[in-house]
């Protein structure tokens, strides 16, 4: 499925009033690991600016122990400082990466701003080296615009 098939979807998901935010969240999560082969993990991590850290939000993918990051550490934890997207083309080549699985290859992380504040991000992970495109990042922006709307 395309990035402009999956859009309208996505607007339907935050638009559904019978579904609460965490399941919204989840349900995003799902279309996105359904409908793209390279998205093997996709996941929402929250800020907590007087701690400084992540928290783990809703995610489909395998388990992580990564349910607190602190700001600055790995690549989620970049994001939360720079407030800039972060795409690793193969994670093996960075030093400040948390190892989640040996399968993951690359990762790209979209931070989410609410009224201008970075409130948290989209993070994806793939077991395939270099797929994010543009389109990819332009996507995730989308998704996270709309995400926005929940909060």
């Amino acid at each position: 499925m395309t990035f402009e098939e999956l859009k309208p979807k996505v607007t339907e998901i935050i638009s559904n009033s019978t579904l609460s935010r965490e399941e919204k969240l989840l349900k995003i999560c799902e279309l996105l690991s359904n409908s793209i082969e390279y998205y093997n993990w996709v996941g929402f991590y929250f800020a907590n600016h007087d701690t400084k850290t992540l928290h783990l939000g809703p995610y489909v993918g395998a388990e992580t122990d990564h349910t607190v990051i602190p700001f600055g550490k790995g690549i989620c934890g970049q994001v939360a400082v720079s407030n800039s997207n972060f795409v690793v083309p193969d994670v093996a080549a960075q030093n400040n990466y948390i190892a989640c699985s040996f399968t993951v290859k690359s990762e790209i992380v979209v931070p989410l701003f609410v009224n201008g504040e970075n409130i948290g991000q989209i993070d994806i992970d793939s077991h395939v080296l270099n797929p994010f495109t543009e389109e990819d990042e332009r996507f995730l922006e989308f998704v996270n615009q709309q995400v926005a709307t929940l909060f």
